[in-house]
């Protein structure tokens, strides 16, 4: 028993060893499955985690490089030079100046302050507003405070004077991280007001908003560049291992058809005619190339000034001080806002208006191409023609009597037209207005171009061909509107032999070295009429002037002139109350020259004149002469005087300085001048007028000196305004003054010739022997009759 109890207990404790060794093996076993599981989640992590620095040190180091650089870096935009606007000479219309932008830095301004204890915030302050123009201290104040900020803008367009001065200032008080100078190129108008509404202007952005500035946009505006630079966390720059620049690259060049001279000469006669005829609702002019469509000129006025656009001009603020409105309210705000509008809008190429008799050459003009019997017949005017039982008038209500086809243009006679128009018919009239681009755009190019709308401002098709009173009016130009450059562009076909060309602004684009980018050719949209019609037309039209027609106001000395002239009443005008105003005109003339060689065409029209003759023939023709005397020589285009205008031309005065008085006087003589000698020596030191100057040969003197240093005599110039040629020479010739005359051919015939206008203004002190230009026109002609209640195109 003891024995197996000893057994026992040895099996016992066998046992128990076997099992405690079993137990220590499965603890080893999970802990090595823990460890490994353990390991190879370590491993996992530094797996993802070797992966993820892989990924964003290859697939993601653009991304997270660029995030870096962004925090680190600042950009500064380098400002393209925008491209330059040539006129057809290479002068330049629209350029850049260099200005400058004037920022600081708020930032380093605290930090400064900060470390020094200078309030610099009050320095930076102080300098800016005494030098910088509308900036007050607190504004500028006001921004310093913005530390969070590296750049806060305090002025733009800063002059080169001011920059030199703020220089002096960051120089001298050590302000170098604190003020900065940036320079920008600002939009500068040589010019001014010259050709303004073509060229338009740019926004406070530099981007084109009206004119050619906007339409060529994509090609002037050219590419910004930057400048990076890296800062550190307080805003220093760090080395420039961090700078990089891209450059900026500047706009192309724009070369137009626009001639300063010419532009410069339509704008000072529609200046002219507007304010001599007390015009209210703008003026507009246009002179144009007829063979390629070349537009030299486009004038509108009032004008405004190109460098300050948002700056009403006299007689828009006129407007709004007799408002009557108070500055503050909205009211004033919204009208000084569509006097702008109204005063930016290019009236030549926008607006429609109705043109009155100046479309009796396109009326004529199919008459021709058709052949009609009519244009072989005598008619005459009673001073009225009946149409669907209604009595349309003409302008000389007493009639003219018989007339011929060729006398009825040249005199304007309504009834004339009227019964053209009825052998045209009204399928065949529509086609031709078609035909000569009065539906469409002419395709000049500038925004926002007007043209006529079949329906609206013309009668469509089936409606104007059911009436015949329609057909009746048309055919004079009234009671429908089409634009002035689209009428221009009509005549001009007929001018230049039938075609029908596009106005064309812009020649070609180049960029900086001159290399052409792109280049725009003339280009003709078809042929209207053919080339008999139009020289028949043209001998008519210039038998006009040149003869006693209704448009001998548009008489040029040496230049066969055709023209036609146009006055129309303004039928759709309503007062604030909705009420139709009567009595308001447009009163135009466009002509053309050479006649027997057309080449340039030009039209002047005034809106609602209010003084003196209502019609175009006295409002617009003697101004249109004007254009054609100043550009034509300049253009090349060669005079060619008749035998009656060399016998009535003005003589040039001889030079008979250093003369003796008794050689003088026989010189003198033989030139056609009478010599009057003030002083008593017999060698003459001055005389007056100057050598070369014209005047007309009645009268003609000459004012010559024999004293050394003597005092000139002068005299007071006389008023000339209504006198007649007659008159008007012989009060010059009481203050031994000299007369040159410019106007009408028959300027010396009859009293109808007034002067209207003279080079020198009236009460003037000038020098005895002085030259006076007066300028005459009849006042007796007249282009258009008013007629009441004649169908428009709405009714």
């Amino acid at each position: 028993m003891g024995v197996c109890r000893r057994f026992s207990k040895n099996r016992a404790a066998e046992i128990d060893g076997e099992d405690i060794e079993l137990s220590l093996q499965t603890n080893n076993t999970k802990t090595v499955k823990r460890a490994a599981v353990l390991g190879f989640g370590i491993s996992l992590v530094f797996a993802f985690l070797l992966l993820r620095i892989l990924i964003l040190q290859t697939v993601e180091y653009e991304k997270y490089q660029a995030k870096v650089i962004s925090q680190i870096t600042t950009e500064t935009t380098i400002e393209a030079d925008r491209g330059a606007i040539y006129d057809a000479n290479g002068v330049l219309l629209a350029g850049n100046v260099t200005t400058y932008r004037v920022f600081i830095s708020p930032r380093t301004i605290k930090q400064a302050s900060t470390e020094s204890g200078v309030d610099y915030a009050d320095m930076v302050s102080r300098e800016l507003s005494e030098l910088l123009e509308n900036v007050t201290y607190d504004e500028v104040h006001y921004q310093t405070e913005k530390t969070q900020y590296l750049d806060r803008t305090i002025a733009r367009k800063v002059h080169s004077d001011v920059a030199k001065q703020i220089r002096e200032v960051i120089a001298e008080n050590g302000l170098e991280d604190m003020i900065y100078l940036e320079a920008t190129a600002t939009r500068y108008y040589p010019y001014e007001s010259l050709a303004a509404h073509t060229l338009g202007f740019t926004n406070s952005e530099g981007a084109g908003i009206y004119g050619l500035e906007y339409a060529y946009e994509k090609y002037l505006e050219g590419t910004d560049g930057k400048y990076v630079t890296a800062r550190d966390a307080d805003g220093n720059e760090m080395p420039y291992d961090y700078e990089s620049m891209i450059p900026a690259v500047p706009g192309y060049n724009v070369n137009t058809t626009i001639d300063v001279f010419v532009q410069a000469a339509l704008d000072e006669q529609v200046k002219a005619a507007y304010i001599e005829s007390g015009g209210e609702n703008r003026a507009c002019g246009i002179v144009m190339d007829v063979n390629t469509g070349n537009v030299l000129a486009i004038s509108v006025y009032p004008n405004f000034n190109l460098n300050e656009p948002w700056t009403l001009n006299e007689d828009s603020l006129k407007v709004l001080e007799e408002s009557g409105l108070d500055k503050e309210s909205e009211e004033y705000g919204k009208l000084k806002q569509e006097l702008l509008l109204t005063t930016w809008n290019n009236k030549a190429v926008t607006e429609v208006y109705m043109p009155g008799s100046t479309f009796k050459i396109i009326t004529a003009a199919m008459a021709c191409e058709e052949n009609l019997d009519i244009i072989n017949q005598t008619h005459f005017c009673p001073g009225y023609h009946i149409v669907n039982g209604r009595k349309i008038k003409c302008h000389k209500v007493e009639g003219h009597g018989s007339l011929t086809f060729a006398q009825g243009i040249q005199q304007s006679c309504n009834p004339w037209l009227m019964r053209i128009g009825a052998e045209v018919g009204t399928t065949r009239f529509y086609n031709y207005f078609k035909a000569f681009g009065y539906f469409e755009k002419t395709g000049i190019g500038l925004p926002g171009e007007g043209s006529t709308v079949e329906g609206v401002t013309f009668w469509d098709k089936s409606t104007f061909e059911r009436a015949d009173i329609y057909l009746a009016t048309a055919s004079f130009g009234q009671n429908f509107k089409i634009s002035v450059l689209g009428h221009v562009t009509a005549i001009a076909a007929v001018a230049n032999g039938g075609n029908l060309v596009t106005p064309r602004l812009v020649t070609s684009i180049t960029d900086t070295d001159g290399n052409v980018i792109e280049s725009f050719q003339p280009q003709i949209r078809r042929q209207v009429v053919s080339k008999q019609t139009c020289k028949t037309i043209s001998a008519i039209l210039e038998e006009g002037v040149s003869g006693n027609g209704g448009a001998k106001n548009a008489y040029v000395a040496g230049y066969r002139v055709a023209a036609k002239t146009g006055t129309s009443e303004k039928k759709d005008l309503r007062d604030e109350n909705g009420e139709l105003i009567d009595g308001k005109y447009i009163c135009s003339t466009v002509a053309y020259a050479p006649a027997d060689d057309p080449q340039y065409i030009t039209m002047i029209m005034v809106d609602q004149p209010t003084q003196g003759t209502l019609y175009g023939s006295v409002v617009a023709a003697p101004y249109v002469a004007n254009v054609l005397e100043t550009i034509l020589p300049y253009l090349g285009v060669e005079a060619v005087y008749t035998d009656a205008e060399l016998e009535k031309m003005a003589v040039k005065a001889p030079g008979v300085e250093w003369w003796s008085v008794e050689a003088a006087r026989e010189y003198a003589a033989s030139s056609g001048f009478e010599l009057k000698v003030v002083g008593n020596g017999d060698l003459i030191y001055a005389q007056s007028p100057a050598a070369g100057t014209r005047v007309e040969r009645d009268g003609a003197t000459l004012i010559v000196y024999t004293e050394r240093n003597m005092e000139k005599k002068t005299v007071k110039v006389p008023d000339l305004s209504g006198k007649t040629a007659v008159a008007a020479s012989q009060l010059l010739a009481n203050g031994n003054l000299n007369i040159k005359i410019s106007g009408t051919y028959n300027y010396m015939s009859g009293t109808t010739m007034t002067a209207y206008a003279q080079s020198i203004e009236p009460g003037t002190e000038v020098e005895i022997g002085t030259t006076i230009t007066v300028y005459f026109r009849d006042e007796s002609v007249s282009d258009d009759a008013e007629n009441e209640n004649l169908p428009g195109v709405n009714n």
